[in-house]
């Protein structure tokens, strides 16, 4: 093996370990510190990420460093998974599971629409730069447009983001004056 794909190797076992430890997190809200090495060397243990004993080392510097970029917060002893970490769990979830588009594009067109009070600007902007990574173009302020099925992905970032009430997602067959955005997608231009 080669020296980039050692290196590209350890960098995907490290972002693998830092999904691991931010998806006990979320499923369980908050955990303590002391619980939360248990749970992931198990899970790790099972997917086969750590050939050797190095674990409570490698699971202390990974959580180490999801706390100083503040994707985690200590709370009285305890992990909390911050905003910015649920936009992180997110990239790295749409990674894991990937947007696959079909070949042939079915012709109609998906719409994200979303309102979410001033209040909650901080994840207002987190929805609009996850929706920007996942590939939707803006329409208009609110309303961003894709070509293939993402019904899966919304449901996650509904639950995720907690906005399910705030986010319609939309199926529409036609759109006015769409060449423009079929050329950013590079779809067929006649329908």
């Amino acid at each position: 093996m080669g020296e980039m794909e050692k290196k590209s190797a350890k960098r995907k076992k490290r972002r693998d370990i830092q999904h691991l430890i931010l998806s006990t997190i979320a499923v369980a809200g908050v955990l303590s510190v002391a619980l939360v090495a248990p749970n992931v060397v198990g899970a790790m243990d099972k997917l086969g990420l750590l050939p050797n004993r190095r674990q409570n080392e490698i699971i202390k510097a990974s959580r180490e460093r999801l706390l100083k970029k503040g994707y985690l917060v200590r709370d009285e002893g305890k992990l909390r998974l911050t905003s910015t970490g649920q936009a992180f769990l997110l990239r790295l979830q749409l990674r894991h599971s990937g947007l696959r588009k079909p070949k042939r594009w079915d012709g109609r067109w998906r719409l994200l629409i979303f309102d979410i009070p001033e209040q909650r600007k901080g994840q207002r902007d987190l929805v609009r730069r996850t929706l920007i990574q996942i590939g939707f173009v803006r329409l208009q302020d609110s309303v961003w447009l894709y070509p293939y099925d993402c019904e899966d992905i919304i449901v996650l970032l509904k639950a995720d983001f907690r906005i399910g009430k705030n986010l319609l997602y939309i199926i529409a067959d036609t759109i006015e004056n769409d060449t423009e955005y079929r050329a950013l997608f590079n779809l067929p231009l006649d329908r």
